[in-house]
């Protein structure tokens, strides 16, 4: 039951800072009757208390009017009635004395700017904060303390006001989208009005920049061949120079050489007889 009970009170804390902005400490403005609850049946100390079940640190308030209605209860709420006066006050700029009930609902507002807790043990104020969009309910029962859960009305409120967010931001990005347009047109405007000189000039700059930029992309782009340079020739195989003395001599070591080799092959030719192919064919 405790673990339901705290995860009911996160979702009701989540549902108001998400929704209506809430943030940490919260203020809790508290009636007579919620005072004097916590004293009857010692929940103390009420700021832990209060902490435990927002989950944040607290700061309790309440108000000169609340202070006077339990002093005129009598000294039965003598005790309660200085337990009030420590609490931080706040502000009600009615002059006359009201009761608690008026004091807390003006103070509260249509809208609860100052985003208080309300902690109060008073059906009908509960019920009556509950019906306006953003007031957070407390009350105690017995020695337990308990966050009211977000009434319907609170619920679709949130809900509406989130869907006019969502138009309002479809909305404003819409203008911003033709705020831009108009300034881009006004500007181009502006510059055709300063004159046709101007603009030639800068054409032609232009013009200028992105040939010379275009000139040396090309030649970085383009592949450079060395050219390769004549180189002598191989000395291995290259002949050795002969000298004039030794070239005739050569030429007739080499013709005689020659002739000698033809006389040979000359002589070594067979030569056949008439007489062996004629004997050979009076034998057969």
């Amino acid at each position: 039951m405790r673990l339901k009970k705290q995860k009911r009170h996160r979702r009701s804390v989540r549902f108001y800072t998400t929704c209506f902005g809430f943030r940490a400490p919260f203020k809790v403005l508290c009636d007579g009757t919620f005072i004097h609850h916590l004293l009857v049946n010692r929940i103390t100390p009420a700021d832990t208390a209060l902490s435990n079940i927002l989950g944040a640190p607290v700061k309790m308030f309440t108000t000169r009017c609340v202070l006077a209605e339990l002093k005129s209860l009598g000294e039965s709420y003598s005790d309660s009635l200085n337990v009030a006066r420590d609490l931080a006050p706040a502000r009600c700029d009615h002059e006359q004395r009201k009761s608690a009930v008026a004091c807390l609902t003006e103070v509260i507002g249509e809208d609860n700017s100052e985003h208080f807790f309300v902690a109060s043990q008073d059906a009908d104020l509960r019920k009556k904060f509950q019906e306006k969009p953003a007031v957070p309910v407390v009350f105690a029962l017995r020695n337990a303390l308990f966050l009211e859960p977000p009434s319907q009305s609170q619920q679709q409120f949130a809900k509406s006001a989130e869907e006019q967010r969502s138009h309002m931001n479809e909305l404003e990005f819409k203008m911003l989208v033709k705020r831009k347009k108009k300034s881009s047109v006004n500007e181009e405007l502006g510059e055709a009005s300063d004159g046709d000189e101007d603009l030639s000039k800068k054409i032609i700059e232009d013009l200028k920049k992105n040939a010379a930029k275009r000139n040396n992309t090309d030649v970085k782009d383009k592949v450079q061949f060395k050219r390769k340079k004549a180189k002598g020739p191989n000395p291995l195989s290259c002949k050795k120079k002969k000298t004039e003395n030794q070239k005739p001599v050569a030429n007739k070591e080499g013709n005689e050489n020659e002739s000698a080799e033809t006389i040979r092959s000359r002589s070594k030719k067979r030569k056949r007889s008439r007489k062996q192919k004629s004997l050979t064919d009076a034998t057969a």
